[in-house]
């Protein structure tokens, strides 16, 4: 029995199902989890020594690779001062602020400390701004962990079956309604069933829980003027493609304004951190200023504030980023394809930017119920002949990868090999 082995038996003794995350355990591809010691740029080390190329990268956070050293110098400071004064301090200013210049439709921002934290305090906002209850979100999309999200979604919950968890009650189901992603006439059904009741529609502009789902058809435009025809608040969760897809997020790619955002990942460079914000009439709402209560003890926490701003700084000053993330995904899905179409397999992959994913399904990926179509078993294995190369994949079929900057050209053909032979290795 190796080390990642023992302490994942150790680990179930003291925490639910061995993990603090449900997705880490490994279910939905089988085995064990590999348990990790240490990483440095585009490669993670276990326990046991084995070095594998990354390409989770913490979920999403590490847009620059593990551990950059503007990063690590910038933590090194903030230590020095202090972890935490549970008082205002000189950098969640500086944060603030340098988040409402690079997203214009953030013209106020509240720092929480996780994205569920996030999403959660958006809705309550949206429904302390509008006086209604009901919200729309998308079958497939995940918001967190928040009770009223935890309706027909996506991520850990859409892997393990449970998309409607156990200890959500009937009145918080009932308050959240489905629509189909990529399909606003499902919304207009919906909102016409619930005329004048709908506080907020929320959704991931592009889908990173489901697997990499692109909007289309222009849904986005659609639903921006249907929020705004029918009075209902449009949240952007973008707590995965905030400053993954561009300084501004998704909603610069695709020329959209919510009325409020969420942001999580890369905005604390890897230290736990959320934040929301939006129009400043909504904002406003929020305590101390307004009567929509939400607080946290540990919100703009020092470490997390410094941590992302010398992310979103080096963002600023370094716009080429985008241009090397796309060049370096571009290519990696150019010789994932070719390696699965030598093999003979039907499959699709989805990608904008550094976000992607593999479905070995014959049908185009554009919602739920195509998501859902995909051979898992297959990706399970095509994960596990991976792992043993050396190549670290998101360990559920329904989860997106993400290139850094660090990966090397080496790093990706070595991953675009290491694909050829595990295809030849299961087929």
């Amino acid at each position: 029995m190796n080390r990642s082995e023992q302490l994942f038996e150790q680990a179930k003794k003291f925490i639910p199902g061995g993990v603090n995350s449900p997705v880490r355990a490994f279910k939905s591809v089988g085995g064990n989890p590999v348990f990790m010691q240490n990483g440095r740029g585009s490669k993670m080390y276990d326990v046991d020594n084995n070095e594998y190329i990354d390409y989770i990268g913490s979920w999403g956070p590490h847009i620059f690779g593990h551990n950059p050293d503007f990063i690590i110098e910038a933590l090194k400071k903030a230590i020095d001062n202090g972890t935490s004064f549970g008082a205002p301090t000189e950098i969640e200013v500086k944060m603030a602020q340098l988040i409402t210049e690079l997203v214009p439709s953030v013209e106020m921002v509240r720092m929480v400390n996780s994205g569920t934290e996030a999403t959660m305090s958006a809705i309550r906002a949206a429904r302390g701004y509008t006086g209604k209850e009901k919200i729309i979100k998308f079958e497939g999309c995940y918001h967190g962990h928040g009770d009223f999200f935890l309706i027909k979604a996506g991520s850990g919950a859409l892997t393990f079956g449970v998309p409607t968890s156990p200890g959500v009650t009937k009145g918080n189901a009932a308050d959240t309604l489905v629509a189909d992603f990529n399909n606003i006439d499902s919304v207009k059904k919906v909102i016409a069933e619930n005329k004048n009741e709908i506080a907020a529609v929320i959704i991931e502009p592009v889908v990173g829980n489901m697997g990499t789902v692109i909007p289309k058809n222009n849904i986005l435009n659609e639903l921006r003027n249907l929020c705004s025809e029918e009075k209902i608040v449009l949240i952007f969760d973008e707590v995965m493609t905030g400053f993954r897809l561009s300084k501004g997020g998704a909603q610069e790619i695709f020329g959209i304004t919510p009325d409020l955002s969420t942001f999580g990942k890369i905005i604390g460079g890897g230290l736990p951190v959320g934040a929301y914000g939006g129009k400043r009439e909504i904002m406003e709402m929020i305590s101390p200023s307004g009567p929509v209560y939400q607080a946290g003890t540990l919100s703009g926490n020092p470490l997390a504030m410094n941590a992302g701003f010398a992310a979103l700084t080096y963002i600023k000053e370094h716009p080429g980023v985008y241009n090397q993330l796309e060049e370096k995904s571009a290519y990696l899905e150019k010789g994932l394809r070719e390696s699965i179409e030598s093999a003979g397999k039907n499959f699709q992959i989805n990608r904008i930017g550094s976000m992607m994913t593999l479905f070995f399904t014959e049908e185009t990926v554009a919602d739920y119920n195509s998501a859902v179509k995909s051979d898992t078993k297959l990706f399970g294995k095509y994960f596990h002949e991976m792992l043993k190369r050396g190549i670290y994949l998101p360990p559920a079929q329904f989860e997106a990868l993400f290139v850094s900057t660090a990966h090397s050209v080496e790093d990706l053909n070595k991953t675009i090999e290491a694909s050829n032979e595990s295809l030849t290795a299961i087929l």
